[in-house]
This record gives structure tokens, sequence and C-alpha cells, in this order.
């Protein structure tokens, strides 16, 4: 027999293990608690990259899975031409990065119409509209006592009309002839040597022409005639389109057409492809696209009404909003006040010229063309209202430029730097894209004033490489939006400025340097 006090002990001993245990176990979770911690957030990092590479590849994969169904679909009885998946491979030899892929797709405002909260949003804009027309009506009728609109800045902008049609007819015809018969040239079957060479040098020298009259042509014409802005417009969009597509499709069918000469067989591409790609809204070549079945004549007839309805809307906005405030600024004694406060007041204005912008060309215009030649992929654009950051806005914003910057500029330099220098690549586009943009602005406005070389190229610059796609929630969207809304501000006001001050203090001589500085720093009395 054990004393009672042994048992006492036993009966107590597991108790205290009991009791002591705990304290140990929780300073082992204690110290295990934090790398609980970095594990766990770890493995979400790594469960999103995974996410992202699984999602981008599968979207390609049906993408190109999308493009052989409708490829294979027949319409009217006979099945399409198609080009098999690996000669689309062939006609680019990109390294790096992936092709453009064509789908049946609609735009995603004609999506988001479908719903009744965002119709009443657009009715909003609409009923906006009718309070411009209204308000004209009234102050036409209590300082005149008549009932009139008056369209004299639409008319004014668009004068000289006729004019910028007709100096666009050789700047087509050169596109439609020179590109392809320059191509024909290269293609052609003959032994090498100094037959070929020639048909290769007079090919160069075509495409040389016909460059020299898209860059001149339309800018001899502007200053010589002084074409007003809208007119000029019409000009300087078709010069760079034209310019975009012409190279577009030497960049696409020269590689196959000289891999032709060596015996792979590919065949050269038709003209009757190349006339149908200058007028469908892409600027990226392929032989055949995805096509609707049929031809909605009213959904034309809206898309160009609401375009229109979107220019009247510009010139109400500009001659009640702007006009008025920045007529007579620069007889004014300058002010950094009256500066800040007209940057401010040009913000709305700006933010309605950007949206009637983006609706009218990349939505209505586009979709129009887009249905009169049944062009199944209408993505124009994606939800740039939505992005987080500049880098998913410039994506989003212009699909059919940015398609065109990812695969002539992007991916073409980063195959000459040997796929090293991402950031290099990128800076070039942001250059290209910089220029081109202040490159349009002088030619629709009639001076130099880069404005929108340093907000897109310096400003832009800093904040792609800032707000970069790590950064989401609803505090970064409005932040995009504030940026958004004091950039057009300033585009707004300082060329409101400067266009009106050139009006009001012409230079006493012509000069170079008098031509490129801002008269509305001088301009004030």
């Amino acid at each position: 027999m054990e004393p009672r006090g042994c048992h006492l002990r036993k009966r107590d001993g597991p108790k205290g293990e009991q009791e002591e245990r705990p304290s140990g176990d929780g300073n082992a979770e204690t110290h295990r608690a934090p790398d609980l911690v970095q594990w766990s957030q770890h493995m979400e990092a790594v469960k999103t990259q995974l996410l992202e590479q699984a999602q981008g590849q599968l979207t390609e994969l049906l993408d190109r899975v999308m493009w052989e169904a409708v490829q294979s679909y027949p319409q009217q009885g006979r099945p399409l031409p198609s080009i098999p998946l690996d000669s689309l491979s062939r006609t680019r030899e990109p390294p790096l990065g992936k092709q453009k892929v064509f789908v049946i797709r609609k735009s995603l405002l004609d999506e988001l119409m479908e719903v009744q909260h965002f119709r009443t949003i657009y009715h909003m804009f609409v009923a906006g509209l009718c309070v411009f027309i209204i308000s004209t009506l009234a102050i036409d009728f209590i300082d005149e006592g008549r009932l009139v609109l008056e369209f004299d800045l639409l008319i004014f902008s668009f004068g000289q009309l006729p004019l910028a049609l007709v100096t666009w007819i050789p700047m087509f015809l050169s596109t439609v002839l020179v590109p392809y018969q320059a191509l024909r040239l290269w293609a052609r079957p003959g032994p090498g040597g100094v037959a070929w060479a020639l048909r290769a040098g007079l090919g160069c020298s075509l495409l040389a022409a016909h460059a020299a009259v898209l860059c001149v042509l339309p800018v001899h014409v502007a200053v010589a005639h002084q074409l007003p802005p809208a007119s000029r417009c019409v000009l300087v969009f078709e010069q760079v389109r034209l310019l975009m597509k012409s190279y577009s499709f030497l960049r696409e069918a020269v590689p196959g057409t000289l891999r032709a000469r060596g015996g792979e067989g590919t065949r050269d591409p038709s003209f009757s492809s190349y006339l149908y790609f200058l007028f469908c809204p892409t600027l990226i070549y392929r032989e055949t696209y995805p096509r609707t079945s049929n031809i909605r004549w009213n959904y034309v007839a809206k898309n160009f009404a609401q375009a229109l309805g979107c220019v009247l809307y510009a010139c109400f906005i500009l001659g009640r909003l702007c006009v008025p405030v920045f007529a007579n600024m620069s007889r004014e004694p300058f002010s950094t006040r009256a500066l800040v406060l007209s940057i401010l007041h040009a913000t709305l204005p700006g933010i309605f010229m950007l949206l009637l912008i983006f609706f009218a060309f990349l939505h209505c215009w586009l979709n129009a063309f887009a249905e009169m030649l049944r062009f199944g992929d209408r993505m124009f654009y994606r939800d740039w209202w939505n992005s987080t950051s500049f880098p998913n806005f410039y994506r989003t914003w212009n699909v059919v430029v940015h398609d065109w910057l990812y695969s002539y500029v992007y991916q073409d330099g980063l195959w000459l730097l040997g796929g090293r220098a991402r950031g290099a690549a990128m800076l070039g586009v942001f250059l290209v894209s910089a220029v081109v943009h202040e490159y349009i602005f002088c030619f629709v406005l009639g001076f130099f004033y880069p404005v929108m070389l340093m907000l897109f190229l310096v400003v832009g610059g800093l904040l792609n490489f800032t707000m970069h796609d790590q950064h989401t929630g609803p505090a970064w969207n409005v932040l995009m939006w504030t940026f958004l809304f004091l950039g057009q501000g300033i585009q707004v006001s300082l060329y409101c400025q400067e266009w009106y001050a050139r009006r009001h203090c012409p230079l006493p001589q012509i000069t170079f340097w008098g031509l490129v500085t801002p008269r509305s720093w001088s301009c004030h009395t």
C-alpha cells in the first residue's frame, strides 16, 4: 500500500502538468504567430500571381478558339476565307509578347446601355444638352427679342470643309495605290540580283513619295488657306490614320513576302483585303476579320446622330463656358490668382469635352463604320473610367491606338533591344505618343504651345511609373479622376488663353522665336 500523500501527489501531478502546459504552448504559439502570418501573406501573393498568369493564358486561348470558330462558320452557304493560325503567327515574328486577336464582341457601352440605370445616366447628359439649348434661346430672347439658335462657332469651326475633303482625296488615293504596289514589286517572282534591287529601290522610292504626300500636302493646305480648327481636324486625323495603316500593312505583309521569295510559299495579301482594312476601324492589318451577318442601318443612323449631337454639345460648352471667360483675359493684367481661377473654372468644361470626344469618336463614329462594314470586333475601348492607375487608363482609353503602339513600338522596340529593356521600350511608347498628340494640337490650333507635350510626357510619364497597377481601391480611382479633371482644366485654360492672345496681339514681324514663344505670356496690358 502506498501512503495517501502519494495518491494525492499522483492525482495532483497530471493536473499540475495540465496547468503548466498551456503557459509553455502559449509562448510557442506567440513565437509561431508572426511566421504564420508571413507565410499566409506569401501564399496569398503566390496565389494572386498564379491566377493572373492563368487568366492571361486562358484569355489568349479562348480568343484563339473563338477566332477558329468564327473562321469556320459558314455565311450565305459559303465558308469564310480563313488563314491558319500557324500562318497568322508567321506573318510577324515577335519573340516577345502576343498578337492582337480579333473576335466578334460588342462595345462596352452598348452592353451597359441595356441596363436601365446606365441609360438614365445617358438621359442626364441629353437633358444637359437640352438645358444648354434652352439657356441659349432664353438669352437670345432677352437680349435681342428673338428665338433663333445661332451656330456661329460651329460654322466658323467647319469653314472651308469642302477644301479639306478635296485635299483628302489625293491622300487617300496615294494610300490605296502606293503601299500595295510597292509590296507587289517586292513580291514579284524572278531571280535576285540587279533586277530585284531595282524593283526594291523603286518600291522604296514610291513609299518615300507616299510619305511626303501624306506629311506635306495637308500641312501646306492648312497653312496656305488658314483652315479653321474643325477642318484641320479632318486633315490631321486622316493624315495620322493613313500613315499608321500604311505602316501596319507593310509591317504585317512584308515578312511573309520576303519569306515567299525564299520558297516558303505564303500567298500575297489580296487588294480587296487591303482596301477593306483602309476603311475598317482598326489599325492592325489582317487578311480577314470576323464579320457580322447583317447591317443594322438604324444603328448606323443612331450613332451618326449621336456624334452630331456631341459636336453641337461641344459648341454649346465652348460658347457658354469658355468664350466669355477667356475672350478678354489676355487684355487684363496678369495675376497668379486669375490664372489659377481660370484653370479651376476650366476643369468642368474640360472634362465634358473629354467625355464628348470619347463618346462621339471612340463609340459612335467607330461603331457606325464597324456596322456598315460588318466589322465584328467592337472593343474600341475598355472600362477606363474604373481605372485605379494610369497604366491601366492608357491601355483602356483608346484600345485601337494602344494595339498599334503595343505591336509596333513596344514589342518591336523590345525585340530590337533584346528583350531586356522594358522600361526603355515603354518610354519610347510615351515619347511617340506625346509627340504625335502635340503635333495634332499644333496642327489643329495653328500654333506651337507644348502644354500637351509636357502633361503627357512629363506628368503622364511620372504617373505611369508611380500609380502602377498594384494600386487598387476606390481612393485610387478618385485620385485618377482628380488628375484628369486638373489636366483637362490646364489644357483648356492655357490653350484658350493662347488662342485669344494670338488674335489680340499679332506679331509686328514674323520670326521663328516669335512663332514658338507663347504669346499669352506677354500679351497682357
